[in-house]
Parts: C-alpha cells; sequence; structure tokens
C-alpha cells in the first residue's frame, strides 16, 4: 500500500472546500444575519411564542440581574455558578408543571444531553422517533445504548423496539411538538406502552411548554403525564419564557443522579443569573396572564388556515409551529429571502434539519399578533411563493 503523501500545513483543511462545494451544489449553504436591535419585520421566525422577549418585565429582571449578581456565573452549578435565582427557578418550574423536581441547565441542548446520557447507558437500549431534534440525537449517540430510531409517530413500532430489545434497561425518547411540522406526539399512548414494557419515557417538551396544556403548563402535563414516576420532561427556557438555558424536570431520585452524573451538567458553566431572572420574571408574567397559551393556539390556526385557503402546502399546527413546503432547497432560500425583503422573516429550513428531506419555510406564531400581521403575513408569502408551491 503506498502512503499518502503528506500535507503542507496549507493543504490541511484543503478537504473543506471540496465539502464546501458540495454543500454549495445541493444548495446547502447557510449564512449567519445578524439583526438589528429593533426592526421593522414582522418576525415569524423566532421562537418567542408568548412575546415575552422585549417585555419589560422580563428584560428589567435580566438587567437588574446582572447588576446585582454580575455578567456570568462564573463557574459550573457545582463550582461557584449556582445562585439563589437558579434554585428559585428550579423550584418554580417544577411547582408550575406538577413535577416533584427541577434542574437548570445552560441551555436546552445541554439538558437534552444530560437526561438522555444519564439515563442511559451501556445495560440500556434507547427507542426514538425519527424526527428527533439534533440535541436528543446526539444524547443517543453518546449515550452506549443500543439505539433503535423508529418511523415517525408510530407507537407500533415503538412497542415492537421495546418488546424485541436485548439490553434489560430502556428509554422511549420523543419530542412533544416536533419542531419542524408542529405535530404532537401521542404521549398518552405512548406511556402506556413504556409501562407495558418496563420502559422511562422522556419527552422534549420544547415546543409544547407555555403553549399547551392548563396555562401553558405543556404537554406532558395536558397528557396526564405530570408527576408521573416514569416521565422525565425536558425544555427550553428561550422559546415560551423569552429567556436562556434549559430545564430537566421529573422525579427528585431522577434530578439527583443528574446532579451527579450529567456531564453537560458537571462540567459547564451555569447559565447567567440575568438569563435565570429572565425566565423566572417570565413564568411569572404566564401565571398572571395564562391566555397567553391560548393566543398562541388561536394565532396559530387562523395563520394556517389562511395560507392553505391560498393554495400553499401548510402544516395544520398543534401548537405554535407551521411548516410550508418548498419545492427544493434553493427555492426555499430564495422564498424566504423575497419575504424578509417585504418585511416578513420567515424561518427556513433545509437538508439535514428536516428529517423527511422535504425543504419549507417554518413559521412561527406568537401570542402577540394582530389579526393585521396575520393577513399581512398571509400576502407575502403567497405574493412571493416560488413555482410548484402553490396547489
Amino acid at each position: 500500500m503506498t502512503t499518502p503523501p503528506t500535507p503542507l500545513p496549507d493543504e490541511v483543511f484543503d478537504w473543506l472546500d471540496a465539502e464546501a462545494e458540495k454543500r454549495a451544489n445541493a444548495g446547502l449553504v447557510r449564512q449567519l444575519r445578524p439583526r438589528p436591535a429593533q426592526a421593522d419585520e414582522l418576525d415569524l421566525a423566532g421562537n418567542d411564542y408568548l412575546g415575552l422577549a422585549r417585555d419589560k418585565r422580563v428584560a428589567g429582571a435580566a438587567a437588574a440581574a446582572a447588576l446585582r449578581w454580575g455578567a456570568g456565573a462564573t463557574g459550573s452549578r457545582l463550582v461557584t455558578g449556582s445562585t439563589e435565582l437558579h434554585t428559585e427557578l428550579e423550584m418554580e418550574l417544577a411547582r408550575f408543571c406538577g413535577a416533584q423536581a427541577a434542574l437548570v441547565f445552560s441551555s436546552g441542548f445541554t439538558a437534552n444531553l444530560g437526561a438522555v446520557t444519564a439515563l442511559s447507558g451501556a445495560e440500556s437500549a434507547i427507542v426514538t422517533d425519527k424526527y428527533i431534534h439534533a440535541s436528543l440525537i446526539e444524547g443517543c449517540r453518546l449515550s452506549r445504548a443500543d439505539v433503535a430510531a423508529v418511523a415517525h409517530s408510530t407507537p407500533s413500532a415503538i412497542k415492537h423496539a421495546l418488546a424485541t430489545r436485548r439490553k434489560p434497561r430502556a428509554l422511549v425518547v420523543t419530542d412533544s411538538v416536533f419542531s419542524v411540522d408542529g405535530d404532537l406526539a401521542p404521549l398518552g399512548e405512548l406511556a402506556g406502552i413504556c409501562r407495558e414494557h418496563g420502559a422511562a419515557l422522556v419527552v422534549d417538551d420544547a415546543h409544547g411548554f407555555g403553549v399547551l396544556g392548563e396555562g401553558g403548563r405543556g404537554a406532558v402535563h395536558a397528557a396526564g403525564l405530570a408527576g408521573a414516576p416514569d416521565v422525565v420532561t425536558t425544555l427550553t427556557l428561550s422559546k415560551s419564557l423569552g429567556a436562556q438555558g434549559g430545564a430537566v424536570l421529573g422525579p427528585r431520585r431522577v434530578i439527583k443522579h443528574l446532579v451527579d452524573t450529567a456531564r453537560s451538567f458537571i462540567f459547564d458553566t451555569a447559565l447567567a443569573p440575568a438569563s435565570a431572572a429572565a425566565a423566572l420574571a417570565a413564568l411569572h408574567a404566564l401565571k398572571e396572564e395564562p391566555g397567553l397559551a391560548e393566543k398562541v393556539l388561536e394565532n396559530a390556526g387562523n395563520l394556517a388556515m389562511s395560507l392553505k385557503a391560498a393554495g400553499l402546502k401548510a402544516s395544520l399546527p398543534d401548537a405554535a409551529v407551521i411548516s410550508v413546503q418548498a419545492p427544493s432547497a434553493e427555492t426555499a432560500v430564495a422564498w424566504a429571502a423575497a419575504c424578509a425583503e417585504q418585511g416578513i422573516r420567515v424561518g427556513c429550513f433545509r437538508p439535514p434539519s428536516v428529517p423527511d428531506g422535504i425543504s419549507r419555510l417554518r413559521l412561527t406564531a406568537r401570542a402577540d399578533l394582530t389579526e393585521a400581521d396575520v393577513d399581512r403575513a398571509v400576502k407575502v408569502i403567497t405574493a412571493t411563493a416560488p413555482r410548484g408551491a402553490i396547489a
């Protein structure tokens, strides 16, 4: 076998150029587009479902906490980073959602990594819906468990995978509301299957918390699973609460286990105090205005129905997320850009972000959208639609 030539220092990363060309040819180049602090665009791309990111109560709490506690947490939760704010937030989240305990992480991504890896291992089987979020997928990859990803929203496939597993312990992992099309997982049915086969259920409620359930308590609460001894919920503080960070909610012994073993908790700098204070203030706002959750659902339904009436291939949302299919990755990018030029910012999801391979615009409803906002968005999205987008 001939030894390949040793590349020169300026040639070591030449392979990146070939990969970049492949992505460009497939229409998969991504760009960072910094936005100004104040913009005239109507934002249907972000995840500020309750419109609280700029609420004076929330932003004011963040500013006050930064002045009191400093800009950063200064260390991990187990060293110097855990503050009274973190503890209060955990207690309030657990009480609001009906869980025994909660643990705050620096992001929803690290919360999912911590939950999946710490609750599995080499003696475990993990069964997942094939459309789960990337953070859950990464957790599965790091888990050392036997992992089976089954057909989307197919409880019978999960049941079969559990029945045929070769490991003594089992974990079923799913989103509550899937982030691409916004459809809701059959959580009640999944919980029944898990109990039949002695498995735990981990639910990422990032897109359900604040939108579904009584007063926005989330999809797990709505399914009657809050406080269940075999159910663990993860969520993010960066969507409905308009802040930053993530959390895991569940039985006390689960939370204690995460404190002792979850590497994305133990070795990560803690959530900044300002973000913890902002999330806490947003949670108080949601308690004071439980109708915010209902308003999100109303606006999402109106937006989706109007888009479908215009002939677009729009999903019917179970929560705040709506997708509108595009003919290709290239046309999806151009469509999103055309919308932005006319003052409507929408998300653009392409492979590998979309597990079904279908590129689309991704829209998110908010509680503070007006009827005029919805009408304007539908008009612009329809007027800029590429050939093949309208049935």
